[in-house]
């Protein structure tokens, strides 16, 4: 018995997802080639700056917004795998095949307005091959979306492109060169699936729930539909989750920005326009974003960017990246916004004292320094939603 009808899931967002801009096939050609190309690009400027040693680099996946939904759409099959298999020893049939439909129709359509919006990100979750084994991950690019802001942006499109490459080959650098990484996110994940409360009356009290953060949303409030349907277990596993996330997001934001001048000439300017784009939108998109958690996620950018420089400012970049030692040196939630409380206990005040010593060395050389340009106290959300 499925959780979701995900066939259901993929027709209904195909369906409903808007078309991209107009393009020549020779102009649609050549963005292909240049992400393509620019993704490989990335890879290097991030791997010096971050000084994290990954897999060996591979070219993006070039998607349209149809490919984008049914990408993604694999990668929830296997993620909702232990619910999928706990519910069916659960759930009554007719209830499953009439809530699976329902809740195929509504994935759908979340998808195909995040469809029209994504311009890349790095897949964690990917089906196994044909011997049975789990890709690492697939960085992926949705080509028509990024065509689409950077002409709506009128910013310099190599610049533009360059910069979602730098920002989602920072996670493929994080996922694949930290070895514990991938699957701390994926158990986290499953234990917040399998801490759900599949009794029918826990899941109408959800779907109450579900309705007031609604009527909240549309009276200009905070309600978003992640928080509301959530079980109090799910909370604790998912404070854990948005603190990892909120640190790779932020790390990748961070990144993205900081390469310097040099190699995104123009990223003091596409920051800028970027971050009022951000802000803008209808009253209807911004109620939607509202109630997906999207505008938490904007709020994760900003945190994670603020915590990242906070840290490699006091410590540097080898002191940052002792974050990546184990599960017990990310940060918490509450670290996140208080990072003097993450150094003082990971690194320690000796630390900290020495690097205070350390003169500003010039950002790059790949020292992983943020780089003086009027971007630098930029706080905003990166391209991965």
């Amino acid at each position: 018995m499925q959780v979701i009808d995900w066939d259901l899931a993929v027709a209904t967002g195909v369906r409903l997802v808007r078309p991209g801009p107009q393009v020549s096939r020779e102009e649609a050609r050549q963005a292909v080639a240049e992400l393509r190309r620019l993704s490989r690009e990335a890879e290097g400027h991030v791997r010096d700056f971050t000084r994290i040693d990954s897999a060996p680099p591979e070219a993006a996946t070039i998607v349209d917004r149809p490919g984008w939904i049914r990408a993604n759409v694999d990668g929830f099959r296997v993620v909702f795998e232990p619910l999928t298999q706990k519910v069916s020893s659960n759930m009554p049939a007719i209830v499953g095949a009439v809530g699976s439909r329902i809740t195929g129709v509504e994935v759908g359509a979340v998808l195909a307005f995040l469809a029209s919006r994504v311009l890349g990100q790095y897949e964690l979750f990917l089906p196994p091959d044909p011997d049975g084994r789990a890709p690492t991950g697939r960085l992926t690019l949705v080509a028509p979306n990024i065509v689409h802001t950077e002409r709506e942006m009128g910013v310099n499109a190599r610049d533009f492109r360059l910069w979602v490459c730098l920002h989602e080959e920072t996670h493929r650098v994080q996922f694949t060169g930290v070895p514990w990484l991938r699957d701390y996110v994926r158990t986290q994940m499953t234990d917040f699936l399998l801490a759900s409360d599949m009794d029918l009356t826990t899941l109408l009290e959800r779907l109450r729930a579900a309705s007031d953060a609604v009527a909240d949303a549309f009276k200009g409030g905070d309600g978003n539909l992640i928080e509301a349907i959530q079980t109090p277990e799910q909370k604790a596993v998912l404070d854990r989750v948005t603190a990892v996330m909120t640190l790779v997001e932020g790390h990748g934001d961070y990144v993205m920005d900081a390469v310097g001048p040099s190699v995104v000439p123009s990223v003091a300017e596409i920051r800028s326009r970027f971050q009022r784009r951000r802000e803008g939108g209808s009253r209807i998109d911004q109620l939607i974003r509202r109630l997906l958690g999207i505008e938490l996620k904007m709020k994760q950018y900003a945190e994670g960017s603020h915590f990242v420089r906070t840290v490699v400012e006091a410590a540097g970049m080898d002191g940052f990246n002792r974050v990546w030692t184990s599960p017990e040196t990310l940060p918490t939630k509450e670290e996140i916004t208080a990072p003097q409380a993450w150094m003082s206990r990971v690194l320690g005040t000796r630390s900290l004292a020495s690097s205070e010593n350390t003169p500003p060395e010039n950002p790059s050389s790949g020292n992983g320094r943020r780089p003086e340009d009027p971007s630098a106290d930029a706080e905003a959300a990166g391209p991965g939603a």
